[in-house]
């Protein structure tokens, strides 16, 4: 795939020629007239250069590149600025705010390609799916919890896993639920706003701040922060927002020592980006043949993009006491995976938790269930120190 460089420039000869000349040497051109569209296009095309013009109208190049360098998504992008003007201090300032490479206009066609290739070939790729953190910013243990379809527990197990971590670590911890559109997290534990994660999809990856994600998050009585997702069918089509989710997740592992992700059902590209970014991978099924059969095809799936087996645990939630629920050691070799936990059946225990509003380990800590989960939370702080 040709390499894709964003232009910006609010000259639009420079646009037109510069762009014109490049497209001939085989790059994929994306062009922006002033500062903040720039800054729009950056966030949203992810280039892997940027010709950025100094003098400019609406925001200069230096401020440009502030905010290029702040944002995660873009820290790491080379930016080549040029500009009409030679004055040693301007080149200096250039440097000082992150640029990588200054040439001045009118630049000779060679002089430029030369540049570019050198630029382009000091670029180290980021792993798919990976963000940049800046130099200070800490990054806390990330857990994704998934299955491979609906009904089978995910938010039960996340947000126990979560409240079990809480307790454990006496610890700040971030409990998200990343399924927009199909959110039970509000309604389960006391919610009324549900609206953040959707205003955060639907937005640019410019606005995806700090301040912005720390707001958006809601303390709940157990002190766990909670990013709950909406119940509005309508918002599914936030699933499509890859690079707003990815911000996002890095947002949050920069506010707490852990983050668990509701990650839902399936393997849709929101998906697969951040179980790669997942320091922990959870797997939930219940011990029923098709759920079986639909792990197994999940995990195949996990191995194919390169997971680490090892970060990889799954729980068995057998949720309903029933005579065709296959025994755990049969789920496991039929699996042909580990079980990390198995659940006790208890629809009681979690029903009266819902009732309470509260993650079911809150509500009877003492139950053979929430030691389950103890235990698991145990497993969770070993993987962590040893990491």
């Amino acid at each position: 795939m040709a390499e894709k460089i964003l232009i910006i420039d609010d000259d639009v000869d420079t646009l037109r020629l510069v762009g014109l000349m490049l497209q001939r040497q085989g790059y994929q051109i994306v062009a922006a007239s002033n500062g903040s569209q720039g800054l729009e296009k950056a966030f949203e095309e992810r280039p892997d250069l940027i010709l950025l013009d100094v003098m400019m109208p609406d925001m200069d190049g230096f401020e440009v590149t502030r905010r290029l360098r702040k944002n995660p998504a873009t820290t790491a992008i080379p930016i080549l600025m040029f500009t009409a003007k030679t004055q040693l201090d301007d080149k200096v300032a250039g440097f000082e705010v992150g640029a990588d490479d200054y040439l001045t206009k009118p630049t000779h066609p060679n002089e430029l390609q030369a540049h570019v290739k050198a630029l382009l070939a000091r670029k180290t790729p980021a792993k798919t799916g990976e963000i940049a953190v800046t130099e200070n910013e800490k990054r806390g243990y990330i857990i994704g919890v998934v299955s491979a379809r609906g009904g089978l527990g995910v938010s039960s197990v996340a947000s126990n896993v979560a409240a079990g971590l809480h307790t454990r670590a006496q610890a700040d911890v971030i409990l998200a639920e990343m399924t927009p559109g199909q959110g039970t997290l509000g309604m389960d534990l006391g919610i009324v706003n549900t609206k953040s994660l959707s205003e955060i999809l639907a937005g640019t990856v410019a606005e995806i701040t700090p301040e912005k994600v720390q707001a958006s998050l809601v303390t709940h009585s157990t002190g766990l922060k909670i990013l709950p997702a909406s119940d509005n069918p309508r918002d599914v089509d936030l699933a499509s927002r890859v690079e707003n989710f990815e911000v996002l997740v890095h947002r949050l592992a920069s506010q707490a020592r852990f983050v668990i992700l509701d990650l839902g059902s399936g393997l849709p590209t929101f998906v697969q980006k951040l179980l790669l970014s997942c320091d922990h991978r959870v797997v939930v099924l219940e011990g029923m043949p098709n759920s079986i059969n639909h792990t197994k095809i999940l995990l195949g799936e996990m191995t194919e993009l390169e997971l680490d087996p090892k970060t990889i645990s799954v729980i068995l939630n057998n949720r309903q006491r029933s005579d065709v629920q296959i025994p755990w050691a049969q789920v496991q070799e039929k699996l042909g995976y580990p079980i990390s936990v198995a659940l006790t059946p208890a629809p009681e225990f979690f029903l009266q938790a819902s009732r309470l509003q509260t993650p079911a380990i809150v509500a009877q800590p003492a139950s053979m269930t929430s030691q389950q989960f103890m235990k698991f939370v145990d497993a969770v702080l070993e993987r962590e120190k040893a990491q």
